[in-house]
């Protein structure tokens, strides 16, 4: 590759599996185990001789392992490709980037849609139940297959925030700096309203069948209803305004009950492109992983112990998904425990998503504070 060039290029996505045998299956935070257990990550950049340059990235609810570059036939990039590559936030000339599916999902790694080998069908509902530290643990699996003992950081948006401090809470020796960006330490009641009405919208769904549906309709209109609310969260009033205002599609009302407002027809547009790429079990899953997910106070550093993970803690000012507010309570509680913590607030119009827009502002802040970890050695 051209140094000059900041694009990654093509990439392909790598697969391990684990726990083929009882002994090897994951434990889960429920008390089951699972196994065999197939995780699919991507990796980007190159690995130091001494494993020190190795930064886990985390995705969101809806997103996958292809953080960046391109696959093959794709007309675009990975999710964050403008912050991953070289010279971007996630400097590939310096550091060795990993991404991985989730445990629970539908791209790569073993979810609900999967094959159940005990009974060679799609495990639908009889897949367990997961929790974001379940997701936490398929990883470690991951990374000790990789070689790696510790990362330079973990970072992610949204519950990629939530996973990173996830590593925090279950390994922190193994974590010398974390990067949470537009995130929470646990969900409020909001919050949790807000999954509970997209998972009813699929499971009310006729073609949902209790989650036996993969022989046959898909529960499509559920899974689009629960994306069109999910698009709602991810913007601002502002962005909504400035992107949609109040303009007709065709100019005047049609007096029906048809798509009239630009904002009706871009969320009809997101909600039918999304069930072509997810498994609306996997949203299920997921989105109770996220209301489980709980490291608030003590749980995130237990009482009397010491750790040296560093912290830059990113929210914006625009979200109300996980406001500002849920970054401070973070920070306010790190900063109690003289944990050396950097918090940023960033004015953005782009609401929750800005995460994913800011990527100028977030790659100043970024590059320096990853420049202050790898120097402090």
């Amino acid at each position: 590759m051209n140094k000059n060039d900041k694009d990654i290029g093509f990439v392909e996505t790598g697969y391990f599996t684990f726990g083929e045998e009882e002994w090897d299956e994951l434990k889960l935070e429920s008390g089951q185990s699972i196994g065999p257990v197939t995780i699919g990550y991507e990796t980007y950049g190159e690995l130091n001789k001494d494993k020190s340059n190795v930064i886990l990235i985390e995705h969101t609810l809806t997103h996958d392992a292809h953080a960046a570059g391109f696959h093959k036939g794709d007309l675009r990039g990975g999710w964050w490709d403008e912050m991953i590559g070289w010279g971007k936030a996630f400097d590939t000339e310096k550091y060795f980037i990993v991404c991985s599916n989730v445990l629970g999902g539908c791209k790569g790694s073993t979810g609900p849609s999967s094959i159940n080998p005990a009974t060679g069908k799609q495990y639908g509902l009889t897949f367990p139940v997961i929790t974001i530290k379940d997701m936490v643990e398929a990883q470690k699996r991951l990374l000790d297959h990789l070689g790696i003992e510790k990362l330079l950081s973990v970072s992610g948006g949204s519950m990629g925030g939530m996973q990173a401090l996830q590593w925090v809470a279950s390994y922190p020796e193994k974590v010398r700096s974390v990067i949470p960006i537009a995130t929470a330490w646990k969900q409020s009641p909001q919050q949790l309203a807000f999954a509970e009405v997209g998972r009813q919208a699929i499971m009310k769904d006729p073609n949902w069948k209790n989650g036996n549906y993969y022989d046959g309709e898909k529960p499509e209109s559920g899974l689009s209803l629960a994306r069109m609310m999910g698009h709602i969260t991810y913007m601002s009033e502002a962005s909504m305004e400035e992107k949609f205002s109040r303009r007709l599609k065709n100019g005047d009302y049609s007096f029906s009950f048809d798509v009239d407002f630009e904002v009706e027809g871009y969320l009809h547009y997101n909600g039918n492109a999304f069930v072509k790429r997810f498994d609306a079990n996997s949203y299920l899953y997921i989105t109770r992983a996220l209301n489980y997910f709980d490291v608030s106070g003590d749980k995130l550093i237990r009482p009397n112990r010491e750790i040296d993970t560093k912290f830059l803690v990113i929210s914006f000012l625009s979200d109300w998904l996980y406001p500002s507010w849920q970054s401070r309570e973070i920070v306010k509680f790190l900063m109690s425990r003289q944990q050396d913590t950097t918090y940023c607030e960033v004015q953005s119009n782009y609401g929750h998503d800005a995460f994913l827009l800011e990527y100028e502002e977030e790659t100043r802040l970024i590059k320096h504070f990853l420049e202050r970890i790898t120097n402090e050695k």
